[in-house]
Formats: C-alpha cells, structure tokens, sequence
C-alpha cells in the first residue's frame, strides 16, 4: 500500500481502534464514517481486543514480490470478542494448524520494508494462543 495511505489508517493499524454505531450496534474495523448495517453517522470510537478467532483461513503459495521470500503462508479472518472483523498474517505455528476456531493473540510485528526508501510498515499479525 501507497505510504500517504499507510500513515492514514496508523490509528486503526497501531491501536486497533474500531467504531460502534450507536444506532444499530455494528462494530466496524478500520473505522468508517457511516455505518455499513444502519448507514447511521452516529459513531462512537472503540478499542478492539487483541484476541480472537480464525474465521477462515488460507494459504499463500504465490505472493507479491515483498512477501515472496515468506512463502508459504496463512491468512485469516479473525474475528474479535466485540464483533470485529479484520485480516491477518497468521504466524508462529505450522499451516495445517491454522483453522476455523483456532484462538488466536493479536500482536504488533513489523509486516514489510516498503520500497528503495526501506519505510517500515507495522502492524498486527495473529499468534496462536498457547
């Protein structure tokens, strides 16, 4: 992703913030203006849990150029306590592990170097519990 975008969304990639709606309940993840459910505006912010679960997985064998030394890997819908939905790496576990259920810890790790210029891009990548 472009970098003016990456420094964009830098309260919801570092903080996992989300928001709710306060209309309908809907929780939201990265944050939004209107709510996707109820097209309500009235939001409150959120702060997700850094747990969740594997809603679904799969497995990367052919990658991007920056990710290509990392292949293969997993990636996941993971799904919080609150309702949020978000994507992520899955790591520290082999790939047969990662399946729909598998609890998992939110953790903030460096995700890739971007460009000639090395900008490093941080974010959260899931760990199974122990």
């Amino acid at each position: 992703m472009p970098s003016p975008r990456y420094w964009r969304e830098v309260p919801a990639r570092f903080r996992l913030e989300a928001v709710r709606c306060r209309g309908c309940g809907k929780v939201v993840y990265p944050a939004r203006r209107v709510c996707p459910g109820c097209r309500g505006t009235d939001l409150e912010p959120l702060a997700l849990s850094r747990s969740g679960t594997v809603v679904t997985s799969t497995v990367i064998h052919v990658a991007p150029a920056e990710f290509a030394m990392e292949t293969p890997y997993a990636v996941a819908i993971v799904e919080t306590p609150e309702g949020a939905r978000l994507m992520a790496q899955v790591v520290d576990c082999e790939l047969p592990e990662v399946k729909p259920g598998l609890k998992v810890n939110l953790e903030f790790r460096l995700i890739r170097q971007e460009g000639h210029g090395g900008i490093l891009c941080y974010g959260h990548k899931a760990v199974p519990e122990a």
